[in-house]
């Protein structure tokens, strides 16, 4: 039996924009077939993403954190439940130093793998888990990082993406949030580049790869997957370059694409034809 790769975003995706996973997701996610092996590919750090892992009960494979920045093992003989098995690092100083001129007022946090963050000022209440450390700037540029994260609450999105332009960033992926937030990543690093190599480790062909998304970070990933999904409720410009568009995530839209994905295993069927049994979900735009 040929196994399947199914990539999934997760806020905005597989949990609501309040982070809950309905019943009907999760029970999608537990009905796929043996086959089809899931990974997580998401924005969020280490410490987010495993309970998120744990709810879902997903208790092996691997799973694309920061944005593919780090990627994970499952390895519940561990302490901490998870081994780090490949991680992409830069100096965050010259970026920072760029973004300082433009952006002074932008709160800023660097992420310290598997504690939390150090951070210029305190972030909103709950945007962040784990431990935050607030730091002089020599200790926010003094290290290699895997992730730098700006947020400035007091910008719409459409402000905050206008000052990020205006920077003119070079030598980092980068990515805007649904809100003003942003995430820079080291060059090149994107969560397509990771899932890639998870991809090539678990020796799952092109054909049958799935990757579903609902924000700018997840563009690569849709163009990488065989059958890119967009969510109902992603930007436009996601919508556009999706193979299918589902429905919205507090509709479950998920639910039909795992459906469909389970569908086609059990048919043989390569992704790149479609996911049949979504058919219903898909909407024009």
């Amino acid at each position: 039996m040929e196994q399947r790769m199914v990539a999934l975003d997760l806020d905005g995706t597989t949990l609501t924009h309040t982070g809950e996973l309905s019943d009907g997701v999760r029970k999608a996610v537990a009905a796929l077939p043996d086959d089809v092996i899931v990974v997580v590919a998401t924005g969020r750090s280490i410490i987010a993403t495993t309970p998120v892992l744990e709810t879902l009960d997903i208790r092996q494979g691997f799973a694309v954190c920061a944005n593919g920045a780090v990627t994970i093992e499952i390895d519940e003989r561990t302490s901490s439940g998870y081994a780090i098995v490949d991680k992409v690092t830069f100096d965050p100083r010259p970026v920072l130093e760029n973004l300082r001129s433009t952006l002074p007022t932008a709160r800023i946090a660097v992420e310290e793998l598997g504690v939390g963050f150090k951070v210029s000022q305190h972030f909103p209440e709950g945007e962040l888990m784990g431990r935050t450390r607030v730091v002089d700037w020599d200790e926010l540029v003094a290290h290699p990082v895997t992730r730098v994260t700006l947020r400035q609450p007091e910008a719409t999105a459409e402000e905050f993406m206008d000052m990020v332009e205006r920077a003119g960033l070079h030598g980092v992926s980068y990515a805007v949030g649904w809100s003003a937030w942003l995430d820079i990543n080291p060059e090149g690093v994107s969560k397509a580049s990771a899932l890639e190599l998870v991809r090539r480790r678990i020796g799952v062909e092109p054909i049958h790869t799935v990757a579903v998304g609902d924000q700018r970070n997840d563009l690569e990933m849709l163009h990488w997957a065989a059958w890119g999904v967009a969510m109902g409720n992603a930007p436009d410009e996601v919508k556009a370059i999706a193979d299918e568009v589902t429905g919205d995530v507090e509709e479950d839209g998920l639910v039909p694409i795992l459906e469909g994905v389970a569908e086609a295993a059990r048919n043989g069927a390569p992704f790149r034809d479609g996911v049949p049994s979504s058919a219903t979900a898909r909407l024009q735009f």
